[in-house]
């Protein structure tokens, strides 16, 4: 591996879980496996293509875990490893600010944020 400097120690932590759908994918893992297809279906807006990028990279990170099931049809699933276990604490505190930040800005969360499982313990 290269070796690299960082400014400051979250750019190395931006370079695993940063960008648009990252930490999104890994907290729908943090409620337990899930197919290419559940994730999908549960993040309608992300292209197919983007998905599985971004699943290769937190693999490649060693964030998540895939499973391939030797059937037909082919059967996929990840995980989160161990080690992005480690990231559940972080992921936490991105979901309680951002629902600070969508009632500061819009005032009704529910009217801003879908309903999905990860939503659930809003109600």
């Amino acid at each position: 591996m290269e070796k690299k400097k960082y400014n400051i120690s979250v750019e190395a932590t931006l370079e695993v879980i940063g960008g648009k759908w990252k930490c999104v994918i890994l907290c729908h893992l943090t409620h337990g496996k899930k197919r290419t297809s559940e994730l999908k279906r549960l993040m309608p807006n992300i292209t197919q293509k983007m998905l599985t990028q971004q699943l290769r990279e937190l693999e490649e990170d060693g964030v998540i875990n895939r499973f391939i099931y030797n059937q037909i049809p082919p059967k996929v699933e990840y995980e989160l490893s161990e080690y992005g276990r480690s990231l559940e604490g972080i992921l936490n505190l991105l979901c309680t600010w951002g629902e600070s930040h969508i009632v500061k800005v819009y005032g009704d969360k529910f009217s801003v944020l879908e309903e999905n499982v990860l939503n659930d313990h809003l109600k």
